[in-house]
């Protein structure tokens, strides 16, 4: 891959993968097929598999190709969390990634089904990758904690359960480090299980992750403030009962916090190694500031 090229190259491969491997029923629904792929076609920044593959380009790039699976598996999955976030039940959306939701396109069992099956699937080509039995079962343990019981969802059940009522700052981290910022750090030790970095490196991708994911609410919730739903391509100005850190901090106040903590993943980033550093600069700091 050229130097310059090299983001852009990758993501394209990984799209390019996507596009080969998207799942099907092959049965006789008249839908239930597309609306598998929908979500999946309609784009989004590949933000998480991303992360991983470029951490896998820095110590092991012949390992790119046997680790899209994985990537994808991460998309999949990140992909049905945010299915089941649009639900009636949960957010109630119109509109993710420029398209109509699942459920307001076909119909709302439609649209839990479709996540019930990406998630499923994302652990089973996980475990089909062409990677060793145990790095493949490191992979599933990262991905099924973070993403689940002790990561993701009960970050969803807190969010949920406190709507209209006021949480502290400390609840509210609490809240978005497990329901964001843990898939987006599992993101990271994950690339870092399949270039068999040593664990310390590992653990310190880990918590920088949750630093980022961190500033990546904060700026999804300032983002929920101020654009329109034309230019997220996601609702917008739809979380007057929620926890936001808009809704806490205040505007002002959050685009301070999401200041300060941008420039502490910029300070961490500068002490990972010099290939590390690098492949991670590359796909990172067009997001650090994206608040601004």
């Amino acid at each position: 891959m050229d130097k310059n090229n090299n983001m852009k190259e990758l993501l394209s491969l990984f799209e390019d993968y996507l596009l080969n491997n998207l799942p099907n029923s092959k049965t006789f629904h008249p839908y239930f097929e597309a609306a598998l792929a929908d979500m999946l076609k309609a784009g989004g920044k590949r933000f998480r598999p991303m992360l991983m593959l470029s951490v896998v380009k820095s110590n092991k790039g012949l390992l790119i190709r046997n680790s899209l699976p994985v990537a994808l598996g991460l998309e999949f999955l990140h992909t049905y969390s945010l299915i089941h976030d649009d639900l009636p039940a949960m957010d109630n959306a119109d509109l993710r990634r420029g398209f109509q939701t699942l459920h307001k396109k076909y119909d709302e069992v439609t649209a839990i089904l479709v996540g019930d099956a990406l998630n499923t699937q994302a652990f089973n080509l996980i475990s089909n990758a062409s990677l060793s039995n145990d790095i493949r079962i490191d992979l599933i343990k990262c991905l099924s904690s973070n993403g689940g019981i002790d990561g993701m969802i009960i970050g969803q059940a807190i969010d949920c359960y406190f709507e209209n009522q006021k949480l502290e700052l400390n609840q509210l981290e609490f809240l978005h480090i497990h329901k964001t910022a843990k898939l987006i750090a599992a993101s990271l030790k994950m690339g870092a299980i399949i270039s068999e970095y040593d664990l310390q490196t590992q653990e310190k991708l880990y918590n920088f992750g949750i630093d980022l994911g961190l500033l990546f609410q904060i700026q999804d919730d300032i983002i929920d403030e101020t654009c329109s739903s034309l230019e997220a391509g996601k609702t917008t100005q739809n979380d007057s009962s929620k926890n936001s850190f808009v809704n806490l901090l205040g505007l002002d106040g959050a685009k301070k916090s999401a200041d300060e903590l941008a420039l502490e993943c910029i300070n961490i980033l500068e002490t990972f190694d010099s290939n590390l550093k690098e492949s991670l600069e590359e796909l990172l700091l067009k997001y650090i500031n994206r608040h601004k």
